[in-house]
């Protein structure tokens, strides 16, 4: 298949799940996780309305925003604190912030930029030791904090999560539990989601999905 062609099969299957889950399309943000696919791919992907753009790595993401225009780039990987202003200056969106250390360098390089910087508090609901993210027990702490701390050039927009890699009916209680807590603490976003599982995910109230496979193949 082109990817045209797959573009268009995703994007059924996020309309089908949305519908399910009692939204529209429109209501989902799709990233097109770009890691490792070429500026050449990328600007097919823009040439057919895609313009959300995932990377994990930052080295990767510099190269290809130097020579990309226009798209809004979302840092989706492991991000290390020292690595912060990189992201900071880049990224629309950073999905991964694990840690109140991060969160301080992301400000600090966000108020020195005079930008808002939108944000998602990775959460490890499944309790993976291979995952990053906060425990959901320490998400209700986090946000009392940040709200304590004159973090004005930070944007915390909602939630993220990496589900196991399993069967992606399987996948639906970490879905539900993320959902929950975003519920708990008023925030409108969740970044869940990607090629196994995305259509769980959207059925469980994700906003932003991630997808790389499905895409390219």
């Amino acid at each position: 298949m082109t990817l045209k062609q797959n573009i268009e099969s995703v994007k059924q299957r996020i309309a089908f799940a949305a519908k399910k889950s009692g939204r529209t399309a429109e209501q989902i943000k799709l990233v097109c996780v770009t890691k490792s696919r070429t500026v050449g791919e990328i600007k097919q992907l823009q040439a057919l309305s895609q313009n959300n753009f995932g990377e994990n790595r930052l080295q990767e993401l510099q190269d290809k925003a130097r020579q990309i225009d226009g798209a809004a780039w979302h840092f989706i990987g492991t991000l290390q604190s020292n690595k912060a202003s990189e992201a900071v200056e880049l990224c629309d969106y950073i999905h991964s912030v694990d840690s109140l250390k991060l969160i301080r360098k992301i400000h600090a390089k966000a108020q020195e930029l005079d930008k808002v910087q939108n944000i998602f508090l990775e959460v490890n609901v499944s309790g993976e030791k291979t995952k990053h993210g906060f425990a959901p027990n320490e998400v209700t702490p986090l946000l009392d904090t940040l709200k304590q701390l004159p973090f004005r050039n930070i944007r915390v927009l909602g939630l993220m999560t990496l589900a196991p890699h399993t069967k992606p009916e399987q996948t639906r209680p970490v879905f539900r539990q993320l959902a929950g807590l975003a519920q708990d603490h008023h925030l409108k976003e969740l970044s869940m989601g990607m090629t196994n599982d995305f259509e769980v995910a959207i059925e469980e109230g994700a906003t932003f999905v991630r997808i790389g496979t499905a895409i390219f193949g």
